[in-house]
């Protein structure tokens, strides 16, 4: 693999409590997040966007080509004692943060596994970082928080109580998200339609 470290995620620690999660601060080396970020894609809206919506240079190809590999999913489902190859997946890449992101969810239940990877040089911020909750009553019940630091994936198993988000932040947090999602022929379709609702809740009747 040219930009993605398998052999960092192989050896990071999987978390249980509240729920099945991993860090992996090396994921991206020093070059690949430079090159990545060369390439990254034009991206002026806070929201997220589908890759296919999206421009970009070779590197940031790559990258995505690493990620939707076969290798890939057989290291993160041996991870987290589960089969990921085969399963339909899809990526979506922001630049932005709105004041109405962060909020306490889930994700949907079409997803099984959800995978975030940072693309910040750096993170001076308290805001934004994103907490591993145990309940969804509060941002302070947390037991972990990660800083959207560039290189760094964070992965976890999606469960009834995978609970997370992050306090208020506004300006340039550089994320892509993969997700796996279950067999359901209308996974995808669902997963989408719920996202777009959430964008449409938040932006349109401003929910939060």
């Amino acid at each position: 693999m040219d930009m993605i470290n398998l052999a960092a995620l192989q050896q990071a620690t999987i978390s249980t409590d509240p729920f099945p999660y991993t860090v992996v601060p090396d994921f991206l080396s020093a070059d690949a997040l430079a090159a990545a970020n060369a390439d990254y894609p034009a991206i002026t809206s806070a929201a997220n966007h589908a890759l296919d919506d999206l421009s970009y240079g070779p590197a940031f190809a790559r990258l995505i080509s690493e990620l939707e590999s076969d290798d890939f999913a057989r290291v993160l489902g041996d991870r987290f004692d589960m089969s990921l190859q085969g399963l339909p997946t899809t990526i979506t890449v922001r630049k932005f943060c709105e004041r109405t992101d962060g909020n306490i969810h889930t994700d949907h239940k079409s997803k099984i596994i959800t995978v975030l990877v940072y693309f910040n040089e750096n993170w001076s911020h308290s805001e934004g970082q994103l907490r591993m909750l145990r309940s969804n009553r509060s941002l302070d019940d947390y037991v972990a928080e990660v800083p959207p630091l560039g290189g760094t994936l964070l992965a976890f198993k999606r469960t009834p109580h995978s609970w997370h988000g992050h306090s208020r932040f506004v300006g340039e947090r550089r994320m892509l998200q993969l997700n796996y999602l279950d067999r359901s022929p209308l996974a995808v379709v669902a997963q989408r339609i719920s996202r777009t609702g959430t964008h449409f809740a938040k932006n349109v009747l401003g929910l939060r």
